[in-house]
């Protein structure tokens, strides 16, 4: 199996998935427990999805100019700096802390 089979495989279990998700019945999704759950999944793998993308490097942790970056964009955000300033914020140190090392 090829890499672009197995990503083809990926992205309609992706949508058959998503589609299912439509399938649920109204019912279900208005109980408080289920919509807490929901909101709290979608932060914890997006966190994860940062982390990964921060922190990894192949298969191991690498620390490097992404962590002042992330840090200063985290501090933007909590100041409610607009997206595309806190993107180019963080860009700009990653480029000049891997510039001055």
């Amino acid at each position: 199996m090829t890499l672009w089979q197995i990503v083809l495989l990926a992205s309609i279990a992706c949508l058959a998935l998503k589609l299912l998700g439509y399938l649920v019945p109204a019912s279900v999704l208005a109980k408080p427990a289920t919509a807490r759950t929901a909101e709290l999944l979608t932060v914890a793998l997006l966190a994860a999805l940062i982390a990964v993308q921060t922190l990894g490097s192949g298969q191991a942790i690498e620390a490097d100019a992404r962590i002042p970056a992330l840090g200063v964009a985290a501090i933007l955000f909590a100041l409610r700096v607009p997206f595309v300033l806190v993107v180019l914020a963080a860009a700009a140190v990653a480029a000049l802390i891997r510039l001055l090392t």
